[in-house]
């Protein structure tokens, strides 16, 4: 019988602490308004500028001449998608 009445006791304590927490949770001030928004004006430059030199004109992208049998190939086909299509 002590343990039907412990067991009781438990339950009815749990269902109080259910509703408690319920109730604060109801009650609760809502979440504050005050998102960040980005800056008006954008920060200053915070990256450090390369210390070498700037791009020329005249550098190369490393692309050689090509082979005449390569050239000639590619410009047949050129052709033969400007007359006929894909």
């Amino acid at each position: 019988m002590n343990s039907k009445l412990t067991a009781l006791a438990a339950l009815v304590s749990g269902v109080l602490l259910a509703n408690v927490e319920g109730l604060a949770a109801q009650t609760s001030e809502p979440a504050g308004t005050t998102a960040t928004r980005p800056a008006k004006t954008p920060a200053a430059q915070t990256s450090v500028p390369s210390a070498s030199a700037p791009a020329t004109t005249d550098q190369t992208t490393g692309e050689t001449s090509q082979d005449p049998t390569v050239k000639k190939m590619n410009e047949d086909e050129k052709q033969k998608v400007d007359t006929k299509g894909k």
